[in-house]
């Protein structure tokens, strides 16, 4: 099935709401519309069965609808929505500075600042010195996102490893979730993750906030 093709079964979908929890999710959520055409974020293909995932943004909020479609049968069998999750790696320390973290690997940032910078909010200043790493900023679900930034911090585990020594390192993930019923579900961390983590020292820390409307009755 090509993108296009997928996005057709999309634009019907939202159009015609064969199923009726796309109708519950549009009665309290928009999808974005440019010239009338579906705005789709992302299609997920990284599954071995016929499941593709289609990631679409949601008007005024961080979250996704998460649309699934069984490549094989040609059609749409479930909507729901995905969090908006960032899941990577960072470093800090209020000694060092942002280069001499650097030096001490060789994987690039995505984002690095010294202490003593001027905050984005223009307002403040650092108070420690940052090396951040996120390979992967596009819609997708959290144990991916993980799995993926574990293939690329294992590109220089030494260097990681002298990271989380000498600074602050560990893995950091924000999630924005749906509130739609006051569940939020769970996530899950397997124990070949586990055990890589552990081989590059890591921990992990979560920040979650939830935001959206709730269900109608």
């Amino acid at each position: 099935m090509t993108d296009q093709q997928a996005i057709e079964l999309l634009e019907k979908e939202f159009k015609e709401k064969m199923l009726g929890v796309t109708e519950q999710y549009l009665e309290i959520h928009s999808p974005i519309y440019t010239n009338n055409k579906l705005i789709v974020d992302r299609i997920d293909r990284d599954r071995k069965n016929e499941l593709i995932i289609a990631y679409l943004p949601v008007l005024d909020e961080k979250f996704y609808f998460a649309v699934y479609i069984d490549t094989k049968a040609k059609k749409v069998t479930g909507v729901g929505t995905e969090a908006y999750h960032r899941v990577y790696f960072r470093a800090t320390s209020e000694t060092l500075s942002a280069d001499e973290l650097k030096a001490m690997t060789r994987l690039a940032p995505t984002e690095f600042w010294n202490k003593g910078d001027l905050r984005k909010s223009g307002k403040s200043n650092y108070t420690f010195s940052d090396f951040t790493i996120l390979p992967n900023s596009e819609p997708d679900e959290f144990e991916d996102k993980l799995k993926k930034l574990l293939d690329f911090l294992e590109q220089d585990k030494e260097g990681i490893k002298r990271l989380v020594d000498n600074a602050n390192g560990y893995i950091q993930v924000a999630m924005d979730i749906h509130n739609a019923n006051g569940m939020i579900g769970g996530y899950n961390i397997d124990t070949e993750d586990i055990r890589r983590m552990n081989d590059l020292k890591l921990s992990i820390n979560f920040d979650l906030y939830v935001g959206g409307n709730g269900f109608k009755d």
